[in-house]
Protein backbone atom coordinates (compact mmCIF):
# COMPACT_ATOMS: atom_id res chain seq x y z
CA UNK A 1 0.00 0.00 0.00
CA UNK A 2 1.21 3.53 -0.57
CA UNK A 3 3.51 4.77 2.21
CA UNK A 4 1.39 7.91 2.55
CA UNK A 5 -1.60 5.77 3.51
CA UNK A 6 0.39 3.46 5.79
CA UNK A 7 2.03 6.34 7.66
CA UNK A 8 -1.07 8.53 7.53
CA UNK A 9 -4.74 7.61 7.81
CA UNK A 10 -4.36 3.82 8.11
CA UNK A 11 -4.98 3.69 11.87
CA UNK A 12 -8.07 5.90 11.73
CA UNK A 13 -9.37 4.02 8.69
CA UNK A 14 -9.07 0.63 10.42
CA UNK A 15 -10.42 1.98 13.71
CA UNK A 16 -13.56 3.23 11.96
CA UNK A 17 -13.98 -0.05 10.07
CA UNK A 18 -13.65 -2.26 13.17
CA UNK A 19 -15.72 0.07 15.33
CA UNK A 20 -18.58 -0.43 12.88
CA UNK A 21 -18.03 -4.19 12.56
CA UNK A 22 -18.02 -4.74 16.31
CA UNK A 23 -20.72 -2.30 17.39
CA UNK A 24 -23.08 -2.86 14.45
CA UNK A 25 -22.20 -6.35 13.19
CA UNK A 26 -23.54 -7.67 9.92
CA UNK A 27 -26.06 -10.39 10.82
CA UNK A 28 -24.42 -13.14 8.74
CA UNK A 29 -20.77 -12.17 9.31
CA UNK A 30 -18.39 -14.09 11.55
CA UNK A 31 -15.38 -13.19 13.65
CA UNK A 32 -12.99 -15.96 14.74
CA UNK A 33 -10.47 -15.01 17.43
CA UNK A 34 -7.43 -17.00 18.55
CA UNK A 35 -6.52 -16.49 22.20
CA UNK A 36 -3.27 -17.81 23.65
CA UNK A 37 -2.08 -17.19 27.18
CA UNK A 38 -4.89 -14.72 27.79
CA UNK A 39 -4.04 -12.47 24.84
CA UNK A 40 -5.38 -12.26 21.33
CA UNK A 41 -3.02 -14.14 19.03
CA UNK A 42 -4.92 -13.50 15.79
CA UNK A 43 -8.30 -13.19 14.15
CA UNK A 44 -10.27 -13.90 10.99
CA UNK A 45 -13.35 -12.07 9.72
CA UNK A 46 -15.80 -13.44 7.16
CA UNK A 47 -18.80 -11.86 5.51
CA UNK A 48 -21.26 -12.95 2.83
CA UNK A 49 -20.95 -11.25 -0.54
CA UNK A 50 -23.77 -10.22 -2.86
CA UNK A 51 -22.54 -12.81 -5.41
CA UNK A 52 -23.38 -15.66 -3.00
CA UNK A 53 -19.84 -16.40 -1.83
CA UNK A 54 -18.36 -15.82 1.61
CA UNK A 55 -15.45 -13.38 1.74
CA UNK A 56 -12.56 -14.09 4.09
CA UNK A 57 -11.96 -10.38 4.54
CA UNK A 58 -9.23 -10.56 7.16
CA UNK A 59 -6.92 -13.22 8.55
CA UNK A 60 -4.14 -11.92 10.77
CA UNK A 61 -1.72 -13.40 13.28
CA UNK A 62 -0.30 -11.10 15.91
CA UNK A 63 3.16 -9.75 14.94
CA UNK A 64 5.78 -12.17 16.16
CA UNK A 65 3.30 -15.08 16.01
CA UNK A 66 3.47 -15.74 12.26
CA UNK A 67 4.81 -19.20 11.54
CA UNK A 68 3.56 -20.49 14.91
CA UNK A 69 0.49 -22.30 13.55
CA UNK A 70 -2.00 -19.62 14.62
CA UNK A 71 -2.85 -18.71 11.01
CA UNK A 72 -3.54 -22.31 10.00
CA UNK A 73 -5.77 -22.87 13.02
CA UNK A 74 -7.62 -19.62 12.39
CA UNK A 75 -8.12 -20.56 8.75
CA UNK A 76 -9.45 -24.03 9.64
CA UNK A 77 -11.92 -22.53 12.11
CA UNK A 78 -12.94 -19.81 9.64
CA UNK A 79 -13.59 -22.37 6.89
CA UNK A 80 -15.50 -24.61 9.31
CA UNK A 81 -17.59 -21.63 10.40
CA UNK A 82 -18.36 -20.76 6.77
CA UNK A 83 -19.35 -24.37 5.98
CA UNK A 84 -21.69 -24.46 9.00
CA UNK A 85 -23.21 -20.99 8.67
CA UNK A 86 -23.27 -20.73 4.87
CA UNK A 87 -23.47 -24.31 3.60
CA UNK A 88 -22.86 -24.79 -0.11
CA UNK A 89 -21.12 -21.41 -0.48
CA UNK A 90 -17.60 -20.92 -1.80
CA UNK A 91 -15.16 -19.00 0.40
CA UNK A 92 -12.98 -16.45 -1.35
CA UNK A 93 -10.43 -13.81 -0.51
CA UNK A 94 -8.47 -11.05 -2.18
CA UNK A 95 -4.74 -10.68 -1.56
CA UNK A 96 -2.29 -8.14 -2.89
CA UNK A 97 -0.17 -9.71 -5.62
CA UNK A 98 2.99 -8.48 -3.87
CA UNK A 99 2.08 -10.37 -0.67
CA UNK A 100 3.91 -13.55 -1.66
CA UNK A 101 4.05 -14.93 1.88
CA UNK A 102 0.25 -14.80 2.22
CA UNK A 103 -0.20 -16.26 -1.26
CA UNK A 104 2.03 -19.22 -0.40
CA UNK A 105 0.09 -19.72 2.86
CA UNK A 106 -3.30 -19.77 1.10
CA UNK A 107 -2.06 -22.10 -1.63
CA UNK A 108 -0.61 -24.49 1.00
CA UNK A 109 -4.04 -24.53 2.60
CA UNK A 110 -5.90 -25.51 -0.56
CA UNK A 111 -7.00 -22.18 -2.00
CA UNK A 112 -7.16 -22.01 -5.80
CA UNK A 113 -6.42 -18.81 -7.72
CA UNK A 114 -9.65 -17.78 -9.41
CA UNK A 115 -8.95 -14.24 -10.52
CA UNK A 116 -6.49 -11.42 -11.04
CA UNK A 117 -7.36 -7.74 -11.24
CA UNK A 118 -6.44 -4.26 -10.14
CA UNK A 119 -8.04 -3.54 -6.78
CA UNK A 120 -9.63 -0.12 -6.48
CA UNK A 121 -9.32 1.02 -2.87
CA UNK A 122 -11.82 3.51 -1.51
CA UNK A 123 -8.91 5.52 -0.10
CA UNK A 124 -7.99 6.51 -3.65
CA UNK A 125 -5.31 4.11 -4.87
CA UNK A 126 -5.10 0.99 -7.03
CA UNK A 127 -3.00 -2.15 -6.51
CA UNK A 128 -2.77 -5.49 -8.33
CA UNK A 129 -4.53 -8.24 -6.42
CA UNK A 130 -5.33 -11.90 -6.77
CA UNK A 131 -8.51 -13.74 -5.85
CA UNK A 132 -8.35 -17.17 -4.22
CA UNK A 133 -11.24 -19.53 -3.58
CA UNK A 134 -12.07 -22.65 -1.62
CA UNK A 135 -14.95 -24.31 -3.49
CA UNK A 136 -17.95 -25.15 -1.33
CA UNK A 137 -17.34 -28.88 -1.64
CA UNK A 138 -13.75 -28.51 -0.47
CA UNK A 139 -14.38 -26.13 2.43
CA UNK A 140 -15.17 -28.78 5.04
CA UNK A 141 -12.27 -30.91 3.78
CA UNK A 142 -9.84 -27.99 3.90
CA UNK A 143 -11.04 -27.01 7.36
CA UNK A 144 -10.40 -30.47 8.78
CA UNK A 145 -7.16 -31.33 6.99
CA UNK A 146 -5.20 -28.08 6.49
CA UNK A 147 -1.91 -27.96 8.32
CA UNK A 148 0.45 -25.05 8.77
Amino acid sequence: MPSGFLSGPLFEDRLELWHGRLLEPEPAAGLVVAVDGGEMAGFAYLTPRPDGRVLLDNLHARPGRTGSGIGGRLLRHALAWAAAEHPGKDVCLEVLRANTRAIAFYERHGAVRTGERVGLFEQGFELPELEYTWAAGSVSTASSSAAE
